[in-house]
């Protein structure tokens, strides 16, 4: 958990205070004192650097790495083929990508120019932008709106980025890829994610001493946090919402049902209010949805890092991969199974923009990692195989997610849980009403209020948001 970025001076001049600009932009999000790593450690930079605390060192190069693998006993295999100088360094890369799974970004600094890798799935945040002098890459927006790089776009996940004097270019190496639809009925489909899911969520608990799980009471948390108590790691549920919800007791319950401890708080609309600015900062977004679901996610990474759990699970990735919206039912009704499973691999590969740029920054602000099981690259690869018909019932059918609710059945998760229907967190935790009355107390529209906040908070810089 910490801080990649690069910059390239396109001039051939020196970057350094570049990414010394752009680390003071970052500085929420280191835990160890910041390095800025150049190709020659002895002499100023004239081409490029990073920051990060993770170095690997080659004959003509150097690379920064930042992120985890999974499972973590792996790292010591992407610190050797990172070591094999003899290797041209986009293949070295482009190993990387291919063969190790988790959430992470790296660069290698070469004499002419930046080689940058993200992880297949986008679970770490990557953003890069280019003007007429310098590349770069940071996890966050502000880091290139601060050095007058204001076009600032989303890193293609499992892409191979080269910063030169011309530019920005793209190789694609490890992307995710729409697979053959397997013939599995449902008995076998739901042994077979179990068991990648219990493997995911093991690699995923490897390392730590204790887990928090962001914990709603409904059917993704609910599977998560049976499979984090099967690692025998001691977990700690975490509910939020604001007072008088609903959803707030059925946590509870569910918690209680699941034999697992709870800690639950109880926000109010000034709590909202208080804490709109920072979410909005952090998620650098006026997206009403977004900060509708950033709040509640805010709150439970700082209750996990009051707690000590200095990783959180979250069911992040369920909903895209198993049809839990509603609008799949609305793609069915078009166009039938064949419609509902580009759909879902759509979304899917798109979850780094929707889900995990959101997410990541809100928990790394508290300095707790956020680790998704369902986003691990076998289970996308298993679950998007699936005939839909496992998901997705018919055009009318009210639950949906057919094969992940058979699988909690089949961890002993009671049917109250295992058939509760869907509810978007922002609607579940009442912060939406909350964006609401605060908008109405100033004769606003709710995206007009999220919209002014964020202005404010960004008054400072040239903003444009994709």
């Amino acid at each position: 958990m910490g801080a990649l970025a690069a910059a390239f001076n396109k001039k051939g001049e020196d970057v350094v205070p570049t990414v010394q600009t752009m680390l003071e932009e970052l500085k929420h999000r280191e835990t160890k004192p910041p390095k800025i790593a150049t190709l020659n450690e002895k002499t100023t930079s004239k081409a490029a650097g990073t920051i990060s605390s993770e170095r690997v060192l080659g004959k003509n190069y150097v690379c920064v790495f930042e992120g985890r693998i999974f499972p973590p006993t792996q790292t010591s295999s992407v610190n050797r083929i990172l070591t094999q100088s003899e290797q041209k360094p986009t293949k070295m890369a482009g190993r990387v990508l291919k063969e190790f799974d988790g959430s992470y970004a790296f660069a290698l600094l070469l004499p002419t120019k930046v080689l940058v890798g993200r992880d297949s799935m986008g679970t770490s945040p990557l953003y890069y932008g280019e003007n007429e002098f310098l590349c770069a890459v940071a996890p966050e927006r502000k880091a290139l709106w601060k050095i007058g790089v204001h076009d600032a776009y989303s890193f293609p996940p499992g892409n191979l980025g080269i910063m030169s004097q011309s530019g920005f270019a793209f190789e694609p190496v490890s992307t995710l890829k729409q697979p053959t639809q397997s013939k599995l009925k449902m008995h076998d489909a739901a042994k077979r994610l179990q068991k990648l899911l219990e493997e995911s969520t093991q690699e995923r608990t490897s390392d730590v001493e204790k887990v928090g799980v962001a914990f709603s009471g409904g059917l993704d948390s609910s599977i998560v946090a049976v499979l984090a108590k099967l690692t025998e790691v001691p977990v700690h549920l975490i509910a939020v919402g604001l007072e008088g919800q609903r959803e707030i007791e059925s946590a509870k319950e569910a918690a209680k049902t699941l034999e697992l401890p709870l800690t639950l708080q109880k926000f109010t609309v000034a709590d909202v209010e208080k804490v709109i600015s920072k979410v909005l900062w952090l998620i650098e977004e006026p997206n009403i949805m977004k900060v509708g679901i950033a709040i509640p996610f805010y709150w439970t990474a700082e209750i996990a890092s009051k707690l000590g759990c200095h990783v959180l699970l979250a069911g992040q990735g369920a909903d895209e991969l198993f049809g839990g919206y509603h609008r799949y039912l609305m793609e069915y009704a078009k166009g039938g199974t064949e419609k509902v499973r580009e759909a879902l691999y759509r979304d899917t590969a798109m979850s780094y923009e929707t889900n995990f740029q959101r997410d990541e920054p809100v928990c790394t602000f508290h300095r707790v990692e956020l680790r998704l099981p369902f986003a691990d690259r076998e289970v996308v690869r298993f679950a998007l195989s699936l005939p839909p018909n496992l998901k997705i019932e018919s055009a009318r059918d009210p639950l949906r997610k057919k094969v992940l609710r058979q699988v909690a059945k089949n961890l002993g998760i009671p049917v109250t849980i295992a058939d509760k229907p869907k509810k978007a967190v922002q609607f579940a935790s009442g912060v939406d009403k909350a964006l609401k009355k605060l908008a109405e107390k100033e004769g606003l529209t709710t995206r007009s209020y999220v919209e002014k906040v964020f202005r404010e908070v960004y008054s400072n810089m040239e903003v444009k948001v994709k």
